[in-house]
C-alpha cells in the first residue's frame, strides 16, 4: 500500500511584549499578549479541523516547548478539539541567549559589534554546536515516527512542533541538511506555520514545502 509522504508542521508561538519590542526571549517565561491570543483564536478555524490543513485525527504526536507562550499557543489553537498526543520538551525550547537574554540587537552590538548568533552563539548560553546537537536529536525522533508511518503503516501521517522563532529557523536549516547558519535567511513570523516533508516520495530528500502560512490571516 502506498502511503502519502509524512509531514511535520512547525508553529511559532504568538505575539509577546518582547516579540513586539525585539528583545531576545529565550528562557524568560513571558506570556502571550492579549492580542497574541486573539490572533490565534481568529486563525484556528482556518487552520485546525476535519477539512483543514491540520486535522487533529491525523496527528501522530506533538512536541511543545515548556515556555508558557508556546503552551498557550498550542492549547488555544486546539481549543474545542480533542488534543492530539503531545509532550512538553526542552529539546525545542528557544535558543538559550545567556548574557544576551532580554537585550535588543542594538544593545548586543554595543557590547560586541561583530556578534552574530549564527557563528558566535551566546556567552553564558548555548553555542552553535549545542543547538545543532539538540535539533539533530529531535529531527532523528521525528524521522523515526515518519519512517514507522511510511514504511510500516504505524501511527499517523502528521506531526507538529510548537516552539520559537530562532529555534524553528535552526530546525528548518538542519531538516534540509544545511549548517545552522542557513537559518539567517528564513523569516518565521509569530503565529505562523511552516510545513516540512520530503520530495519525490523519498524520505532521503527532506524539504521545506511551505513557510509563514496564515501569517496574514490574523
Amino acid at each position: 500500500m502506498s502511503r502519502p509522504m509524512p509531514r511535520l508542521f512547525l508553529l511559532r508561538h504568538g505575539e509577546t511584549e518582547w516579540t513586539i519590542s525585539g528583545r531576545h526571549t529565550g528562557r524568560t517565561d513571558i506570556p502571550l499578549t492579549e492580542n497574541g491570543v486573539k490572533i490565534i483564536e481568529r486563525k484556528r478555524g482556518r487552520i485546525v479541523g476535519a477539512d483543514k490543513l491540520i486535522q487533529p485525527e491525523n496527528i501522530c504526536h506533538v512536541f511543545v516547548s515548556p515556555r508558557q507562550r508556546a503552551q498557550k499557543t498550542f492549547l488555544t489553537l486546539f481549543e474545542g478539539q480533542t488534543l492530539p498526543p503531545h509532550e512538553t520538551t526542552e529539546s525545542i525550547a528557544e535558543w538559550d541567549y545567556g548574557e544576551y537574554e532580554g537585550l535588543l540587537m542594538s544593545e548586543i552590538k554595543a557590547k560586541n559589534p561583530t556578534w552574530t548568533i549564527w557563528k558566535d552563539g551566546c556567552p553564558g548560553g548555548e553555542s552553535v554546536e549545542d543547538v545543532t546537537k539538540r535539533i539533530d536529536e529531535m529531527i532523528a525522533k521525528v524521522r523515526e515516527y515518519h519512517r514507522l508511518y511510511k514504511e510500516e503503516g504505524k501511527g499517523k501521517r502528521d506531526m507538529l512542533i510548537v516552539a520559537h522563532g530562532h529555534i524553528l529557523r535552526c530546525f528548518i536549516s538542519r531538516w534540509v541538511e544545511f549548517p545552522l547558519c542557513l537559518g539567517t535567511h528564513f523569516n518565521v513570523e509569530p503565529a505562523s506555520i511552516a510545513m516540512l516533508t520530503y520530495q519525490h516520495n523519498n524520505m532521503a530528500e527532506p524539504s521545506l514545502t511551505a513557510l509563514n502560512l496564515f501569517v496574514f490571516d490574523g
